[in-house]
């Protein structure tokens, strides 16, 4: 695996693998039991930087930990003092979803860790369970990351369910925040990847099996998390009911005009309200050569600097844009 130093890494390892992603990504980071929230076996030991071999990884080992997380020693420094919790999205697992991000943020300094939930062990597709029940477990992990690094607060970084409901639902019900006393929120930032905040519509086909009263069928197959997504859902009105935001969090949504999971992609966006900051970022706005849909979003490039620049505005980097396509990132 080649060096690269701390600050063009991000250029520098993607560029190595992102031409072969596409396969990958489209496997890993698709549409939409008990969980597994500690951590994996050793990673596979072909090279992390490749973006199938993530995918061979995830699928071979699905309760592995991406390379650089879930070190229970690690101590956050003066420069980063929160550790950064990944959160993959559905019908994937961590390995898969953060084998690029993970070792970036690492070398970058941070202390990085990436849970596998809502999913049985041994199972790759995770995330796939109430999604509730998945904030509840991702509530017990922020609390075992807080305790091993003697941190105060973590940031999230999501992706679809992991940017969206899900860590929502926990910052709202399962004590992530403290909206009395923001001071003691255990959540500083959520960053969301092609979050789904409001409902992902499919491109039509979530829309049809909701009018048509199907997503409990769905569900049998896609599991509870597919209908708890769906425009309308119980999990969306229960959440939108007192606004998108809980005060003293900062949230940021990265999301793609060209994603077919989440329609209409404003859904994506939120408000922000009392003692809350939101910034929605649209890639194409900044980026406008931009192609990523919602597959390859976590591994594009442009997308993972505006990362970057939202876990650290104070020492935030212009994006040197990079040509970015379908499935494959850039």
């Amino acid at each position: 695996m080649s060096r690269c130093p701390v600050r063009p890494v991000l250029r520098c390892r993607l560029t190595t693998w992102l031409a072969s992603v596409g396969v990958a990504t489209a496997l890993a980071l698709g549409v939409a039991g008990t969980s597994v929230a500690a951590d994996g076996p050793t990673p596979p030991v072909w090279p992390t930087t490749s973006g199938p071999a993530a995918v061979i990884g995830g699928l071979v080992h699905p309760d592995a930990s991406p390379p650089g997380a879930n070190d229970w020693k690690c101590k956050p420094t003066a420069a980063h003092p929160r550790p950064v919790v990944l959160l993959h999205a559905t019908w994937t697992n961590a390995y898969t979803n953060w084998a690029g991000l993970s070792p970036l943020l690492k070398q970058a300094g941070y202390c990085v860790f990436a849970p596998n939930y809502g999913g049985q062990p041994g199972v790759p597709f995770k995330a796939t369970q109430h999604i509730p029940d998945s904030a509840r477990e991702i509530a017990r992990y922020v609390d075992r990351v807080l305790k091993a690094t003697g941190a105060r607060q973590v940031d999230l970084v999501g992706h679809s369910q992991g940017g969206g409901l899900m860590p929502r639902w926990y910052l709202r019900f399962e004590g992530g925040t403290a909206p009395a006393k923001p001071a003691r929120n255990k959540v500083r930032r959520l960053i969301g990847l092609a979050p789904s905040n409001h409902g992902a519509g499919a491109s039509g086909l979530g829309d049809l099996s909701t009018a048509l009263g199907l997503n409990p069928t769905m569900s049998l197959v896609m599991g509870q998390a597919y209908a708890d997504q769906m425009p309308g859902s119980r999990v969306n009105t229960t959440l939108d009911r007192d606004g998108d935001t809980q005060p003293g969090v900062d949230y940021t949504t990265i999301v793609t005009r060209l994603d077919e999971v989440v329609t209409p992609y404003p859904n994506q966006f939120l408000k922000a309200g009392p003692g809350a900051k939101v910034r929605n970022i649209l890639l194409q706005e900044i980026c406008p050569q931009d192609l990523s849909e919602h597959l390859s979003i976590a591994y594009d490039s442009n997308a993972l600097q505006l990362v970057f620049n939202a876990l650290d505005p104070a020492h935030a980097e212009p994006v040197n844009c990079r040509l970015s396509l379908p499935l494959l990132g850039g």
